[in-house]
């Protein structure tokens, strides 16, 4: 046993120095060279009001809506359900969800609802929803603001995101940025 005991303590003491000293400091200098220094990226509207990128409550007709969360978008919470894909409670939410989308957007049939409108992320705070998530909301939107779906398929065009260097997740659209822009065509 003594034989163990000294390496033990060298070893738990050089994690802690390691993992609670230098790899947090770390960390917090490459953040001082990221834009806001680390603080996150705030967007501010025409209107001077200002947002942060994290996920935001979108559930009006007239704006493309955001990913559900788990923790009704609160950053002091970031966290996800924890339900397994077979729970009755978490499949019948997620029935609820597709239920009030399709109430939304009568067009839609259910296989075309994506599965990001339907369910929340992993961290509740996803600011993003995919491509085909934005443009099977269109037809509501055109109706609530009495636009063209045309028009409002060229918005969300020029709002996709191509993936980190082009190859590393998928294609994404900001929906904070697309429903600014959203409310700019007005």
């Amino acid at each position: 046993m003594k034989t163990n005991l000294l390496p033990s303590i060298i070893l738990t003491t050089a994690l802690l120095v390691l993992l609670m000293g230098i790899y947090p400091l770390t960390l917090w200098g490459i953040a001082q060279l990221a834009p806001n220094k680390g603080g996150g990226v705030i967007i501010e509207s025409e209107k001077g009001k200002q947002y942060t990128t994290i996920g935001q409550a979108f559930i009006a007709d007239h704006y493309f809506w955001s990913r559900p969360s788990a923790v009704d978008y609160d950053a002091a919470g970031s966290g996800a359900s924890n339900k397994a894909t077979t729970s009755a409670a978490y499949l019948a939410e997620v029935e609820q969800r597709i239920a009030a989308f399709k109430a939304k957007n009568p067009t839609v049939q259910t296989a075309e609802i994506p599965v990001d409108l339907v369910t929340a992320s992993g961290s509740g705070l996803d600011p993003n929803i995919s491509v085909q998530a934005a443009y099977v909301q269109i037809a509501r939107i055109a109706q609530a603001r009495s636009m063209t779906a045309k028009r409002l398929e060229q918005l969300v065009a020029t709002h996709i995101q191509s993936p980190l260097l082009g190859v590393f997740g998928p294609q994404k659209i900001n929906v904070l940025e697309l429903n600014m822009a959203l409310d700019a065509l007005e």
